[in-house]
């Protein structure tokens, strides 16, 4: 839905849907993509300086036809300067109050609602540290995929992934580099993330977030976007999705290879 200045907006239904999601979540990260056109004149307007970003190296695994992306489910492993290795196993969408209590109580679990523009979803994100070093060994193949992953991450995956596909038979898809600033800009108050990913064919994403509390969104998100507005960061772009982006574009060309 756009307003009159075309800006996608919420329905009330999907407002009010969101919202009762976002009572059960742990946090809400509101988002927007800039449109590939006003990505410069967005960094210069929010003060970013790019020497401040952090790289990333990002890694998604799946079948080449994506079936676990057709059944809501994300593996991805990232490689983070300055930080180490992760890896995380993700289903989305969910209803919070139909997971499991113990998994809601571990301390490695996250349930959270990303909203951007026109639409919203909730997802529960199982998260792990690897053994240093074993994301690079493993898309290299000398160790296997199921090593990134701890044992509850990998009952986790298989509660939840097509039957008859394991971790180990996961094709790579990646790598993704990604450029991540954090920073506070004057007149807004809250700490805001800008995260550039760069594709293999020259396409880029320019996402703005800011993360808070369930009981923070409708008024984070109003003061966001106003801020962002009065910046003239460009709101009624189409909003991307970066981990679909991947996805398409490395399943792509895996079956362009296997043909070939």
């Amino acid at each position: 839905m756009a307003n009159e200045t075309g800006t996608p907006r919420l329905t009330d239904a999907q407002l009010v849907e969101m919202l009762d999601l976002a009572k059960e979540a742990d946090s809400v990260e509101l988002k927007v993509t800039v449109p590939d056109r006003a990505q410069r004149s967005s960094v210069r307007a929010l003060g970013i300086d790019p020497l401040d970003a952090q790289i990333r190296q990002v890694f998604f695994f799946d079948t080449p036809d994506l079936a676990l992306d057709r059944a809501g489910v994300v593996v991805r492993a990232r490689r983070i300067q300055g930080k180490g290795d992760d890896s995380t196993v993700k289903l989305r969408p969910v209803v919070p109050a139909s997971l499991p209590a113990e998994l809601r109580r571990s301390p490695s679990f996250v349930v959270e609602v990303d909203a951007m523009p026109g639409g919203f979803v909730c997802s529960g994100s199982l998260k792990g540290r690897p053994t240093p070093g074993d994301v690079k060994l493993a898309i290299a193949g000398e160790v296997p995929l199921r090593k990134l992953f701890s044992k509850d991450q990998r009952a986790y995956f298989g509660q939840h992934a097509p039957e008859g596909i394991s971790l180990d038979s996961l094709s790579v898809l990646g790598p993704i580099f990604v450029l991540k600033v954090a920073f506070v800009p004057e007149g807004y108050g809250r700490r805001l993330v800008g995260e550039v990913w760069l594709y293999p064919d020259g396409e880029r994403v320019l996402e703005l977030s800011t993360r808070c509390l369930p009981s923070e969104a409708l008024q984070v998100a109003g003061e966001t976007r106003v801020f962002l507005t009065r910046r003239g960061i460009d709101l009624a772009g189409v909003q991307a999705t970066k981990t679909r982006t991947a996805l398409q574009f490395f399943s792509k060309e895996l079956r362009a290879a296997a043909e070939g």
